[in-house]
Protein backbone atom coordinates (compact mmCIF):
# COMPACT_ATOMS: atom_id res chain seq x y z
CA UNK A 1 0.00 0.00 0.00
CA UNK A 2 2.64 2.30 0.90
CA UNK A 3 4.10 1.39 -2.68
CA UNK A 4 0.99 2.65 -3.87
CA UNK A 5 1.02 6.06 -2.57
CA UNK A 6 4.48 6.72 -3.38
CA UNK A 7 3.90 5.71 -6.60
CA UNK A 8 0.70 7.94 -7.03
CA UNK A 9 2.61 10.52 -5.79
CA UNK A 10 5.72 10.49 -7.70
CA UNK A 11 3.60 10.60 -11.03
CA UNK A 12 1.62 13.49 -9.43
CA UNK A 13 4.30 15.05 -9.33
CA UNK A 14 6.28 14.34 -12.40
CA UNK A 15 2.82 15.45 -14.23
CA UNK A 16 2.99 18.58 -12.67
CA UNK A 17 5.82 19.57 -14.58
CA UNK A 18 5.05 18.05 -17.36
CA UNK A 19 1.37 19.42 -17.57
CA UNK A 20 2.61 22.55 -18.59
CA UNK A 21 3.97 21.17 -21.87
CA UNK A 22 1.27 19.17 -22.92
CA UNK A 23 -1.64 21.86 -22.40
CA UNK A 24 -0.71 25.54 -23.74
CA UNK A 25 -1.67 29.16 -21.52
CA UNK A 26 -4.72 31.29 -23.06
CA UNK A 27 -4.04 34.37 -24.82
CA UNK A 28 -6.82 36.58 -25.50
CA UNK A 29 -6.99 37.08 -29.42
CA UNK A 30 -6.48 40.49 -30.75
CA UNK A 31 -8.83 42.56 -32.94
CA UNK A 32 -7.88 42.23 -36.92
CA UNK A 33 -7.86 46.15 -36.60
CA UNK A 34 -7.87 48.58 -34.21
CA UNK A 35 -9.30 51.67 -36.27
CA UNK A 36 -12.87 49.76 -36.06
CA UNK A 37 -14.74 53.43 -36.37
CA UNK A 38 -14.77 54.86 -39.86
CA UNK A 39 -13.42 58.53 -40.46
CA UNK A 40 -13.14 58.89 -36.27
CA UNK A 41 -10.48 58.73 -33.73
CA UNK A 42 -10.81 60.30 -30.23
CA UNK A 43 -8.86 59.52 -27.25
CA UNK A 44 -11.39 60.30 -24.84
CA UNK A 45 -12.58 57.55 -22.59
CA UNK A 46 -15.99 58.82 -22.09
CA UNK A 47 -18.50 56.81 -23.90
CA UNK A 48 -22.43 56.77 -23.62
CA UNK A 49 -22.50 52.62 -23.21
CA UNK A 50 -21.18 53.70 -19.78
CA UNK A 51 -24.65 55.31 -19.29
CA UNK A 52 -27.57 53.35 -17.61
CA UNK A 53 -30.46 52.95 -19.67
CA UNK A 54 -32.48 55.38 -18.48
CA UNK A 55 -30.11 58.18 -18.52
CA UNK A 56 -30.02 57.81 -22.58
CA UNK A 57 -34.20 57.62 -22.92
CA UNK A 58 -35.46 60.28 -20.07
CA UNK A 59 -39.11 59.78 -21.29
CA UNK A 60 -40.74 58.35 -18.07
CA UNK A 61 -43.15 56.25 -20.24
CA UNK A 62 -40.24 54.48 -22.49
CA UNK A 63 -38.59 53.58 -18.88
CA UNK A 64 -41.67 52.15 -17.30
CA UNK A 65 -41.48 50.08 -20.80
CA UNK A 66 -37.92 49.42 -20.65
CA UNK A 67 -38.05 48.36 -16.84
CA UNK A 68 -41.04 46.23 -17.55
CA UNK A 69 -39.25 44.28 -20.01
CA UNK A 70 -36.11 43.69 -18.54
CA UNK A 71 -38.48 41.99 -15.81
CA UNK A 72 -40.39 39.98 -17.79
CA UNK A 73 -39.37 39.16 -21.56
CA UNK A 74 -39.51 35.74 -22.45
CA UNK A 75 -36.21 35.79 -24.45
CA UNK A 76 -34.28 37.13 -21.71
CA UNK A 77 -35.73 34.96 -19.02
CA UNK A 78 -34.71 31.80 -21.24
CA UNK A 79 -31.09 33.49 -21.70
CA UNK A 80 -30.94 33.73 -17.70
CA UNK A 81 -31.79 29.92 -17.44
CA UNK A 82 -29.23 29.27 -19.96
CA UNK A 83 -26.89 30.87 -17.59
CA UNK A 84 -27.96 28.96 -14.89
CA UNK A 85 -27.62 26.27 -16.43
CA UNK A 86 -23.75 26.93 -17.15
CA UNK A 87 -23.30 27.79 -13.78
CA UNK A 88 -24.67 23.99 -13.04
CA UNK A 89 -21.77 22.71 -15.09
CA UNK A 90 -19.02 24.90 -13.98
CA UNK A 91 -20.04 24.32 -10.18
CA UNK A 92 -19.65 19.91 -11.22
CA UNK A 93 -16.52 21.01 -13.19
CA UNK A 94 -14.61 21.72 -9.84
CA UNK A 95 -15.60 18.80 -8.14
CA UNK A 96 -13.80 16.52 -10.65
CA UNK A 97 -10.97 16.72 -8.14
CA UNK A 98 -12.33 14.84 -5.90
CA UNK A 99 -12.67 11.41 -5.90
CA UNK A 100 -16.14 9.32 -6.45
CA UNK A 101 -17.33 7.46 -3.74
CA UNK A 102 -20.19 4.23 -4.28
CA UNK A 103 -21.56 2.62 -1.44
CA UNK A 104 -22.48 -0.83 -2.12
CA UNK A 105 -24.49 -3.59 -0.12
CA UNK A 106 -25.15 -7.16 -1.48
CA UNK A 107 -26.43 -10.34 -0.67
CA UNK A 108 -25.34 -13.66 -1.98
CA UNK A 109 -27.05 -17.25 -1.42
CA UNK A 110 -25.26 -20.56 -2.43
CA UNK A 111 -26.01 -24.44 -2.00
CA UNK A 112 -25.02 -27.81 -2.92
CA UNK A 113 -26.74 -31.49 -2.31
CA UNK A 114 -24.97 -34.72 -1.95
CA UNK A 115 -27.87 -37.52 -3.49
CA UNK A 116 -26.12 -40.35 -1.87
CA UNK A 117 -26.23 -38.81 1.45
CA UNK A 118 -29.42 -37.39 0.92
CA UNK A 119 -28.12 -33.99 2.40
CA UNK A 120 -28.29 -30.16 0.98
CA UNK A 121 -26.16 -27.78 2.70
CA UNK A 122 -26.97 -23.57 1.85
CA UNK A 123 -24.48 -20.94 2.61
CA UNK A 124 -25.34 -16.91 2.96
CA UNK A 125 -23.18 -14.07 2.42
CA UNK A 126 -23.53 -10.33 3.59
CA UNK A 127 -21.50 -7.37 2.54
CA UNK A 128 -21.90 -4.05 2.55
CA UNK A 129 -18.59 -1.30 1.65
CA UNK A 130 -17.68 1.87 0.20
CA UNK A 131 -15.67 2.28 -3.20
CA UNK A 132 -13.66 5.16 -4.10
CA UNK A 133 -12.06 6.38 -7.55
CA UNK A 134 -9.85 9.30 -7.44
CA UNK A 135 -7.93 10.37 -11.36
CA UNK A 136 -4.53 12.21 -10.94
CA UNK A 137 -4.84 15.49 -12.96
CA UNK A 138 -1.01 14.47 -14.65
CA UNK A 139 -1.61 16.28 -17.76
CA UNK A 140 -3.64 19.20 -16.67
CA UNK A 141 -7.09 17.76 -18.21
CA UNK A 142 -9.59 18.06 -15.33
CA UNK A 143 -7.88 21.47 -14.83
CA UNK A 144 -8.28 22.33 -19.19
CA UNK A 145 -12.08 21.41 -18.86
CA UNK A 146 -12.86 23.34 -15.82
CA UNK A 147 -11.68 26.60 -17.25
CA UNK A 148 -13.49 25.22 -20.23
CA UNK A 149 -16.64 25.42 -18.28
CA UNK A 150 -15.98 28.83 -16.65
CA UNK A 151 -15.41 30.05 -20.46
CA UNK A 152 -18.64 28.72 -21.05
CA UNK A 153 -20.55 29.75 -18.11
CA UNK A 154 -18.93 33.63 -19.10
CA UNK A 155 -20.10 33.15 -22.35
CA UNK A 156 -23.56 32.39 -21.26
CA UNK A 157 -23.66 35.16 -19.14
CA UNK A 158 -22.38 37.54 -22.20
CA UNK A 159 -25.23 36.43 -24.39
CA UNK A 160 -27.75 37.11 -21.55
CA UNK A 161 -26.71 40.74 -21.88
CA UNK A 162 -26.50 41.03 -25.41
CA UNK A 163 -30.52 39.74 -25.23
CA UNK A 164 -30.70 42.33 -22.91
CA UNK A 165 -29.30 45.40 -24.80
CA UNK A 166 -31.43 44.09 -27.97
CA UNK A 167 -34.42 44.07 -25.62
CA UNK A 168 -33.87 48.12 -24.44
CA UNK A 169 -33.30 48.68 -28.10
CA UNK A 170 -36.23 47.38 -29.50
CA UNK A 171 -38.64 48.58 -26.85
CA UNK A 172 -37.07 52.00 -27.68
CA UNK A 173 -37.23 51.66 -31.54
CA UNK A 174 -40.87 50.41 -31.49
CA UNK A 175 -41.37 53.37 -28.91
CA UNK A 176 -40.23 55.71 -30.99
CA UNK A 177 -41.70 54.46 -34.10
CA UNK A 178 -44.73 54.06 -32.42
CA UNK A 179 -45.10 57.45 -31.87
CA UNK A 180 -43.87 58.96 -35.09
CA UNK A 181 -47.26 57.10 -36.99
CA UNK A 182 -49.16 58.76 -34.25
CA UNK A 183 -47.79 61.94 -36.05
CA UNK A 184 -47.78 60.84 -39.36
CA UNK A 185 -51.27 60.32 -38.99
CA UNK A 186 -52.43 63.40 -36.97
CA UNK A 187 -50.85 65.19 -40.18
CA UNK A 188 -52.46 63.16 -42.68
CA UNK A 189 -56.17 63.66 -40.99
CA UNK A 190 -55.62 67.03 -41.34
CA UNK A 191 -54.09 66.80 -44.67
CA UNK A 192 -57.63 65.74 -45.95
CA UNK A 193 -59.57 68.18 -43.81
CA UNK A 194 -57.32 70.90 -46.02
CA UNK A 195 -57.97 69.09 -49.17
CA UNK A 196 -61.30 68.99 -48.45
CA UNK A 197 -60.97 72.97 -48.13
CA UNK A 198 -59.34 72.93 -51.83
CA UNK A 199 -62.34 70.27 -52.75
CA UNK A 200 -64.72 72.97 -51.70
CA UNK A 201 -62.78 76.09 -53.02
CA UNK A 202 -62.40 74.56 -56.46
CA UNK A 203 -66.30 74.13 -56.58
CA UNK A 204 -66.44 77.93 -56.19
CA UNK A 205 -64.06 78.37 -58.92
CA UNK A 206 -66.25 76.11 -61.41
CA UNK A 207 -69.42 78.04 -60.50
CA UNK A 208 -67.72 81.01 -61.15
CA UNK A 209 -66.12 79.86 -64.20
CA UNK A 210 -62.63 80.34 -63.29
CA UNK A 211 -61.98 76.45 -63.59
CA UNK A 212 -63.31 73.45 -65.35
CA UNK A 213 -64.78 70.11 -63.77
CA UNK A 214 -61.31 68.26 -63.91
CA UNK A 215 -60.43 70.69 -61.53
CA UNK A 216 -62.98 69.51 -58.98
CA UNK A 217 -62.73 66.07 -59.50
CA UNK A 218 -59.15 66.11 -59.87
CA UNK A 219 -58.57 67.43 -56.39
CA UNK A 220 -61.44 64.81 -54.94
CA UNK A 221 -59.27 62.30 -56.41
CA UNK A 222 -56.20 63.57 -54.45
CA UNK A 223 -58.08 63.59 -51.46
CA UNK A 224 -59.17 60.23 -51.51
CA UNK A 225 -55.69 59.01 -52.08
CA UNK A 226 -54.52 60.73 -49.32
CA UNK A 227 -57.57 59.48 -47.40
CA UNK A 228 -56.82 55.82 -48.22
CA UNK A 229 -53.18 56.17 -46.27
CA UNK A 230 -55.32 56.36 -43.20
CA UNK A 231 -56.09 52.86 -42.26
CA UNK A 232 -52.45 51.80 -42.87
CA UNK A 233 -51.20 54.43 -40.35
CA UNK A 234 -53.48 52.56 -38.03
CA UNK A 235 -52.48 49.45 -38.91
CA UNK A 236 -49.12 50.08 -38.61
CA UNK A 237 -49.85 51.89 -35.06
CA UNK A 238 -52.22 48.55 -33.93
CA UNK A 239 -49.23 46.13 -35.19
CA UNK A 240 -46.21 48.15 -33.02
CA UNK A 241 -48.15 48.44 -30.40
CA UNK A 242 -48.63 44.50 -30.41
CA UNK A 243 -44.76 43.95 -30.95
CA UNK A 244 -44.18 46.49 -27.89
CA UNK A 245 -46.37 43.82 -25.98
CA UNK A 246 -44.95 41.42 -26.68
CA UNK A 247 -41.32 42.59 -26.23
CA UNK A 248 -43.09 43.33 -22.38
CA UNK A 249 -44.31 39.92 -22.28
CA UNK A 250 -47.98 41.28 -22.49
CA UNK A 251 -51.57 40.57 -24.01
CA UNK A 252 -51.88 42.85 -27.47
CA UNK A 253 -53.15 45.97 -26.20
CA UNK A 254 -52.95 49.89 -25.69
CA UNK A 255 -49.54 51.37 -25.53
CA UNK A 256 -49.39 55.01 -23.53
CA UNK A 257 -46.72 56.91 -24.84
CA UNK A 258 -45.73 60.66 -25.49
CA UNK A 259 -45.39 62.92 -28.64
CA UNK A 260 -42.93 62.58 -30.70
CA UNK A 261 -42.30 66.42 -30.89
CA UNK A 262 -41.50 66.40 -26.71
CA UNK A 263 -38.62 64.10 -27.15
CA UNK A 264 -35.32 65.57 -25.91
CA UNK A 265 -32.38 63.16 -27.07
CA UNK A 266 -29.13 62.81 -25.73
CA UNK A 267 -26.85 65.21 -27.63
CA UNK A 268 -23.04 64.16 -26.29
CA UNK A 269 -22.46 61.10 -28.21
CA UNK A 270 -19.50 60.21 -26.88
CA UNK A 271 -18.03 56.75 -28.49
CA UNK A 272 -15.18 56.45 -26.31
CA UNK A 273 -12.13 54.29 -27.92
CA UNK A 274 -12.55 50.77 -29.82
CA UNK A 275 -11.39 48.96 -27.06
CA UNK A 276 -14.10 50.08 -24.59
CA UNK A 277 -16.59 48.72 -27.29
CA UNK A 278 -14.53 45.23 -27.50
CA UNK A 279 -14.67 45.26 -23.28
CA UNK A 280 -18.17 46.42 -23.11
CA UNK A 281 -20.36 45.10 -25.86
CA UNK A 282 -21.68 41.94 -24.99
CA UNK A 283 -21.12 40.13 -28.47
CA UNK A 284 -17.80 40.80 -28.97
CA UNK A 285 -17.36 39.54 -25.26
CA UNK A 286 -19.49 36.11 -25.78
CA UNK A 287 -17.40 35.58 -29.15
CA UNK A 288 -14.20 35.91 -27.32
CA UNK A 289 -15.53 33.58 -24.65
CA UNK A 290 -16.62 31.15 -26.86
CA UNK A 291 -12.74 31.46 -28.12
CA UNK A 292 -11.81 30.40 -24.87
CA UNK A 293 -14.02 27.39 -24.53
CA UNK A 294 -12.59 26.33 -27.49
CA UNK A 295 -8.63 27.29 -26.77
CA UNK A 296 -9.24 25.02 -23.35
CA UNK A 297 -11.09 22.13 -24.79
CA UNK A 298 -8.13 21.82 -27.84
CA UNK A 299 -5.64 21.54 -24.35
CA UNK A 300 -8.38 18.81 -23.50
CA UNK A 301 -7.95 16.53 -26.18
CA UNK A 302 -4.01 17.13 -26.01
CA UNK A 303 -4.82 15.14 -22.23
CA UNK A 304 -5.77 11.72 -24.18
CA UNK A 305 -2.67 11.08 -25.77
CA UNK A 306 -1.03 10.87 -22.32
CA UNK A 307 -1.70 8.17 -19.47
CA UNK A 308 -4.01 8.41 -16.89
CA UNK A 309 -3.74 7.57 -13.36
CA UNK A 310 -6.23 6.10 -11.51
CA UNK A 311 -6.04 5.36 -7.90
CA UNK A 312 -9.25 2.90 -6.57
CA UNK A 313 -9.84 2.10 -3.18
CA UNK A 314 -12.28 0.03 -1.41
CA UNK A 315 -13.94 -1.15 2.10
CA UNK A 316 -15.94 -3.25 3.95
CA UNK A 317 -17.78 -5.26 6.21
CA UNK A 318 -18.48 -9.10 5.00
CA UNK A 319 -20.76 -11.33 7.32
CA UNK A 320 -22.25 -15.13 7.07
CA UNK A 321 -24.24 -14.22 9.56
CA UNK A 322 -26.22 -11.16 8.57
CA UNK A 323 -25.67 -7.59 7.71
CA UNK A 324 -25.68 -7.04 11.67
CA UNK A 325 -23.69 -10.39 12.64
CA UNK A 326 -20.46 -11.39 13.39
CA UNK A 327 -17.97 -10.83 10.39
CA UNK A 328 -14.85 -8.95 8.89
CA UNK A 329 -13.63 -5.89 7.65
CA UNK A 330 -12.64 -5.91 3.86
CA UNK A 331 -10.43 -3.20 2.32
CA UNK A 332 -7.97 -3.00 -0.86
CA UNK A 333 -5.86 -0.35 -2.65
CA UNK A 334 -4.83 -0.38 -6.21
CA UNK A 335 -3.39 2.28 -8.79
CA UNK A 336 -3.55 1.57 -12.55
CA UNK A 337 -2.02 3.29 -15.25
CA UNK A 338 -3.29 3.57 -18.73
CA UNK A 339 -1.48 4.43 -21.90
CA UNK A 340 -3.71 4.22 -25.09
CA UNK A 341 -2.11 3.04 -27.67
CA UNK A 342 -4.09 2.22 -30.23
CA UNK A 343 -7.84 3.47 -30.43
CA UNK A 344 -9.08 3.36 -34.24
CA UNK A 345 -7.83 6.97 -34.57
CA UNK A 346 -10.12 8.72 -32.15
CA UNK A 347 -7.69 10.98 -29.89
CA UNK A 348 -5.90 12.02 -33.43
CA UNK A 349 -9.36 12.80 -34.61
CA UNK A 350 -10.78 14.90 -31.68
CA UNK A 351 -7.80 16.98 -31.55
CA UNK A 352 -7.83 17.83 -35.16
CA UNK A 353 -11.58 18.46 -34.63
CA UNK A 354 -10.68 20.96 -31.83
CA UNK A 355 -8.09 22.48 -33.70
CA UNK A 356 -10.47 23.35 -36.16
CA UNK A 357 -13.02 24.52 -33.96
CA UNK A 358 -10.17 26.75 -32.19
CA UNK A 359 -9.96 28.55 -35.26
CA UNK A 360 -13.74 28.29 -36.17
CA UNK A 361 -14.12 30.45 -32.83
CA UNK A 362 -11.02 32.88 -33.75
CA UNK A 363 -12.75 33.66 -36.80
CA UNK A 364 -16.23 34.37 -35.22
CA UNK A 365 -14.44 36.34 -32.89
CA UNK A 366 -12.82 38.60 -35.40
CA UNK A 367 -15.92 38.78 -37.91
CA UNK A 368 -17.86 39.75 -34.65
CA UNK A 369 -15.33 42.56 -33.89
CA UNK A 370 -15.42 44.11 -37.61
CA UNK A 371 -19.33 43.91 -37.47
CA UNK A 372 -19.54 45.75 -33.95
CA UNK A 373 -17.59 48.50 -35.78
CA UNK A 374 -19.60 48.91 -39.09
CA UNK A 375 -22.51 48.52 -37.06
CA UNK A 376 -21.41 51.83 -34.63
CA UNK A 377 -20.03 53.49 -38.20
CA UNK A 378 -23.44 53.50 -39.32
CA UNK A 379 -25.44 54.27 -36.40
CA UNK A 380 -23.00 57.68 -36.52
CA UNK A 381 -23.40 58.31 -39.99
CA UNK A 382 -27.67 58.22 -39.91
CA UNK A 383 -27.72 60.14 -36.80
CA UNK A 384 -25.49 62.64 -39.07
CA UNK A 385 -27.36 62.64 -41.92
CA UNK A 386 -31.14 62.72 -40.06
CA UNK A 387 -29.31 66.27 -38.63
CA UNK A 388 -29.06 67.56 -41.67
CA UNK A 389 -31.62 66.61 -43.30
CA UNK A 390 -34.04 67.82 -40.58
CA UNK A 391 -32.10 71.29 -41.07
CA UNK A 392 -32.72 71.05 -44.76
CA UNK A 393 -36.37 70.22 -44.25
CA UNK A 394 -36.88 73.48 -42.46
CA UNK A 395 -36.71 75.30 -45.58
CA UNK A 396 -38.30 72.63 -47.75
CA UNK A 397 -41.66 73.30 -45.36
CA UNK A 398 -41.47 76.73 -45.15
CA UNK A 399 -40.95 77.35 -48.97
CA UNK A 400 -43.27 74.56 -49.72
CA UNK A 401 -46.14 76.13 -47.15
CA UNK A 402 -45.50 79.20 -49.20
CA UNK A 403 -45.88 77.69 -52.34
CA UNK A 404 -49.42 76.36 -50.96
CA UNK A 405 -50.79 79.75 -50.24
CA UNK A 406 -49.51 81.58 -53.31
CA UNK A 407 -50.77 79.24 -55.78
CA UNK A 408 -53.94 78.92 -54.09
CA UNK A 409 -54.25 82.65 -54.18
CA UNK A 410 -53.49 82.58 -58.22
CA UNK A 411 -55.93 80.14 -58.92
CA UNK A 412 -58.03 82.30 -57.75
CA UNK A 413 -57.15 85.11 -60.21
CA UNK A 414 -57.02 82.58 -63.44
CA UNK A 415 -52.98 82.91 -63.11
CA UNK A 416 -52.50 80.00 -61.69
CA UNK A 417 -53.68 76.36 -63.45
CA UNK A 418 -54.96 74.22 -60.84
CA UNK A 419 -52.59 71.61 -61.19
CA UNK A 420 -50.10 73.74 -59.77
CA UNK A 421 -52.48 73.97 -56.63
CA UNK A 422 -52.57 69.77 -56.23
CA UNK A 423 -48.76 69.91 -56.86
CA UNK A 424 -47.88 72.47 -54.22
CA UNK A 425 -50.06 70.31 -51.43
CA UNK A 426 -48.87 67.03 -52.76
CA UNK A 427 -45.25 68.04 -51.97
CA UNK A 428 -46.20 69.92 -48.88
CA UNK A 429 -47.55 66.50 -47.05
CA UNK A 430 -45.00 64.67 -48.50
CA UNK A 431 -42.72 66.75 -46.83
CA UNK A 432 -44.03 66.90 -43.77
CA UNK A 433 -44.35 63.19 -43.66
CA UNK A 434 -40.86 63.08 -44.10
CA UNK A 435 -39.92 65.63 -41.53
CA UNK A 436 -41.23 62.90 -39.36
CA UNK A 437 -38.76 60.28 -40.78
CA UNK A 438 -36.14 62.05 -40.12
CA UNK A 439 -37.18 62.89 -36.56
CA UNK A 440 -37.87 59.36 -36.20
CA UNK A 441 -34.01 58.48 -38.05
CA UNK A 442 -32.10 60.77 -35.49
CA UNK A 443 -34.25 59.31 -32.01
CA UNK A 444 -33.40 55.69 -33.70
CA UNK A 445 -29.84 56.15 -34.61
CA UNK A 446 -28.80 57.30 -31.11
CA UNK A 447 -30.72 53.88 -29.68
CA UNK A 448 -28.10 51.94 -32.53
CA UNK A 449 -25.24 53.87 -31.37
CA UNK A 450 -25.71 52.74 -28.02
CA UNK A 451 -26.65 49.72 -28.36
CA UNK A 452 -23.64 49.60 -31.15
CA UNK A 453 -21.28 50.10 -28.29
CA UNK A 454 -22.27 47.71 -25.89
CA UNK A 455 -24.94 50.66 -23.58
CA UNK A 456 -28.39 48.60 -22.47
CA UNK A 457 -26.96 45.87 -19.88
CA UNK A 458 -25.62 47.79 -17.06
Amino acid sequence: MKNIIKIGVLAVTLGMFAACHVTKSYKKPAPVNTQLFRDYTSADTNSIAKLHWNEIFTDTLLQKLIAEGISHNINLQTAYSVTRQAQAYYNQSKLAYYPGIDANAGFTSSGSSNAAAANVSNSHQYSTGLTASWEADIWGKLKSAKKAQLASLLQSSANARAVQTSLVADIANNYYYLMALDRQLLITEQSVKNWQTTVDVMKDLKNADVVTGAAVVQSEASKYAVKVTIPDLKQSIWQTENIINLLLARVPGPVARAKIDDQKPITMLNLGIPAQMLANRPDVLAAEYGFRNAYELTNVARTYFYPSLTLTGSGGYSSYVSFFGVGSLVGNLAAGLTQPIFNKGANKTRLQVAKEQQQQALLNFQYTVLSAGQDVSNALMSYQAAGEKATTRVSQLDNLEKSVDYTQQLVRYGSANYTEVLTAQQSLLAAQLNSVNDRLQQLQAIVYLYRSLGGGWQ
